[in-house]
């Protein structure tokens, strides 16, 4: 009888998607990790709704009410729940607009910035409400552990991984601990 596979659910929040890049840069070595996981909610499946698993990658800040319910939804399902890269441990790039109010920075993009031809601030229910600033994940949802880097390395994914595929805690070495 075969061993059940792990499951695994990621997504991305406020951030530029360098994290899932990262992760696709173990090349060859994925062909081995599929064999001992499955994908749930993941870009790399298009399964948009994520269900019970027993690891989830969070990667990007929270910007936004449709990230807010995204991370509670992992946290709700995910055994695991990590932290991967910058911007989901400190909000990153995204939370550099943290510094200013979020009304004067609609205005310079939407109104009075250089190019605009059509001012308006766009208003539309299908678009997610803007929260006051960027958040950290852990700021939103309790957070299991963190995997620091912008973004971290294929191999640190795998040291975070492997021990979690085999039920045990995953300890970084201090080589791999760098805040990019």
């Amino acid at each position: 009888m075969t061993k059940p596979r792990i499951k695994i659910a990621t997504t991305s929040l406020a951030g530029c998607f360098g994290c899932h890049m990262s992760f696709l840069d173990m090349d060859e070595r994925l062909v081995t990790l599929f064999e001992r996981v499955e994908f749930n909610c993941s870009p790399f499946t298009d399964i948009k709704q994520c269900e019970p698993c027993d690891i989830g990658l969070i990667e990007g800040g929270v910007c936004n009410a449709e990230n807010v319910q995204v991370l509670r939804t992992f946290r709700a399902n995910c055994t695991t729940l990590i932290a991967v890269g910058a911007c989901a441990i400190n909000g990153g790039v995204p939370a550099m607009r943290n510094y200013f109010d979020l009304q004067d920075c609609l205005r310079e993009v939407y109104l009075t910035g250089t190019g605009v031809t059509n001012p308006q601030i766009p208003n539309d229910i299908e678009l997610p409400l803007l929260l006051d600033k960027v958040y950290p994940v852990s700021g939103v949802v309790p957070i299991d552990y963190y995997l620091p880097g912008c973004p971290p390395s294929a191999d640190e994914f795998l040291q975070m991984l492997e021990p979690l595929l085999t039920g045990k805690k995953p300890l970084l070495q201090k080589l791999h601990l760098h805040y990019d």
